[in-house]
Formats: structure tokens, C-alpha cells, sequence
């Protein structure tokens, strides 16, 4: 029999798998609603896509790479599921906006966007050039900003009831050598909080789920060492996978948390108790004892 500490039953999960991993969702607990989620061909983006598509959701596929949104579109389309690839870069706000629209025109207002977008790469903190701190904090503050306002905004405009979910990083623990990403989530989470408040009252509500260990293709980046250590970042001793952040997202973007604004739902196997995780390999200087 399995225990708490038996490692998930897929890693790296293939469209395959997403098309047809166990879920306590119903296929009806989004019927007909327009999910817009970015970043939407990268791991844990794609299995947030298939569990909202089998929820019952048009998908609305935002990513920078045309051919992987279409491939995408194209393998749920073969296992009946709605959705709709669009191309956007974004930390360019004009580009945000145009997507907005054309989004609008396309499938009316969207119901729910879900920011998953986003990257950066191990680096001890001390050697970030301006140009590679800067491409982070674009990506991972700035886009997800411009594309919570402009939603934000189109809901207003529209009278319409809006949903934000926002992918981030656990950042109540060390986190090490990802400084400029912890720098940029951190911004999001206290985003998150500001606006849950301020945009209550038009119906929107604004929330968090923060990864821990989770292996998907971003894993790549790191070092063998790195990756090797991942999986004792946590008292349960393992990974997680994409599924289970897709199904933080549905929790909170469906009836289920429709009393919940402004939280961040951290998914990391109790990681943020446990101790210290190493993007970049522990220094030796950690290691040894000194005088």
C-alpha cells in the first residue's frame, strides 16, 4: 500500500497523462466558463489547461512560442476539449492589451485568468548582470501585473465578475539562488493581497498557489546536484507534480473558493517548515565548520 511518502504517479506529465489523470473535480465545475492562462505550453501552464479544458472551461492558450500553443490546442481538441491558442509576450504591455481585446472579440469576456507565465535562472545573487535581473523581474512582476490590471479593468468595464490566480514561489523559507525571482514573487503575493482588497467590491477575486519542489521541464536548468537535493527540500521527502498546482488552481477559480481572496495556497509538501532549498548547489563555505 502506498504511504505519505510515496512519490506521485506520474513526473514530467505528457498530454496523455493530463488527458486522463485521476481528478476530484467535476467535468461540469467549469461549464462554459473562458479561462485565459499564460505561460499555458510550459509544464505546470499545461496541466493547469488540461484540468480547466476537462472541468469544462474554453481554454484561452496564451504563450510566446506559436507552435507550442498550437500543438497544445490541437491535442485537446483531439480528446474533445475546448480551447484557443494566442501568442503574447507578456512583459510588453501594449502586446497585453491587444490580447485583451482580441480575446474579448473572439469569446466575449473571460471569467477567469490564471498567470502562469513566468522563468528565471539559478545564479548566485552577487553575479546578476542589470540585463539578466531585469528580464526576470519583467517577466515575473511586470507581466503579471499588466495582465492582472487589464483584466481587472476589462471586468470592470464590463460590469462582469473576474477571478485571478497567480502562480508564484514559496517564499517564506531559503530559498537560494533565485534571488530575483523571490524578489518578483514576493511583489506578486503583496500585489495579490493590495488588490484582493481594492477590487473586492467589483467582484474580483485575487489569489495565490506558491510550487515547492515540483518537477516538470523547468527542472532542466539546474544543476544534477541541484535536482538530486529537490526532492529532500521537504519533510515528505519527494517532488510534486504540475497536477498538483493545476488542482490548487481549480480550488481556487471554481465555486469551491468562492469565499477565498487574497491567500496564497502554498503546495510544497511542507517545504516551507522544513528548512533551506539550494537552487545552485550549496557552498562550500556552508559546509565546512570554521574557526
Amino acid at each position: 500500500m502506498a504511504n505519505a511518502n510515496s512519490p506521485p504517479d506520474t513526473f514530467g506529465l505528457s498530454d496523455d497523462n493530463l488527458s486522463s489523470h485521476a481528478t476530484v473535480f467535476s467535468p461540469a465545475a467549469m461549464q462554459d466558463k473562458i479561462v485565459m492562462v499564460s505561460g499555458a505550453a510550459g509544464g505546470i501552464g499545461r496541466a493547469i489547461a488540461w484540468l480547466f479544458g476537462r472541468m469544462g472551461a474554453h481554454v484561452i492558450l496564451v504563450g510566446r512560442n506559436e507552435t507550442k500553443v498550437a500543438e497544445l490546442t490541437a491535442n485537446m481538441a483531439l480528446k474533445q476539449l475546448s480551447a484557443s491558442p494566442y501568442v503574447a509576450d507578456i512583459k510588453d504591455y501594449d502586446a497585453v492589451q491587444t490580447l485583451f481585446d482580441k480575446v474579448t472579440a473572439d469569446h466575449g469576456q473571460i471569467d477567469c485568468l490564471i498567470n502562469s507565465a513566468g522563468g528565471q535562472f539559478p545564479q548566485p545573487a552577487i553575479d546578476f548582470s542589470a540585463k539578466g535581473w531585469n528580464a526576470v523581474i519583467n517577466t515575473n512582476l511586470n507581466g503579471t501585473w499588466y495582465m492582472m490590471q487589464t483584466a481587472a479593468k476589462h471586468w470592470r468595464d464590463g460590469r462582469h465578475l473576474g477571478n485571478i490566480v497567480n502562480i508564484v514561489v514559496v517564499t517564506t523559507h531559503g530559498l537560494y539562488g533565485i534571488a530575483h525571482s523571490v524578489a518578483a514573487r514576493s511583489g506578486v503575493i503583496g500585489l495579490s493581497r493590495a488588490v484582493a482588497v481594492e477590487w473586492a467590491p467589483l467582484g474580483i477575486r485575487v489569489n495565490c498557489v506558491a510550487p515547492g519542489a515540483i518537477e516538470t521541464d523547468g527542472w532542466k536548468v539546474y544543476t544534477p546536484e541541484a535536482r538530486a537535493a529537490y526532492p529532500r527540500s521537504n519533510p515528505m521527502m519527494r517532488a510534486g507534480s504540475a497536477w498538483d498546482i493545476a488542482e490548487s488552481c481549480a480550488y481556487l477559480a471554481s465555486p469551491s473558493g468562492k469565499f477565498v481572496t487574497g491567500e496564497t495556497i502554498t503546495v510544497d509538501g511542507g517545504g516551507q517548515l522544513w528548512g533551506e532549498t539550494w537552487t545552485i548547489g550549496k557552498p562550500d563555505y556552508f559546509k565546512t565548520e570554521h574557526a
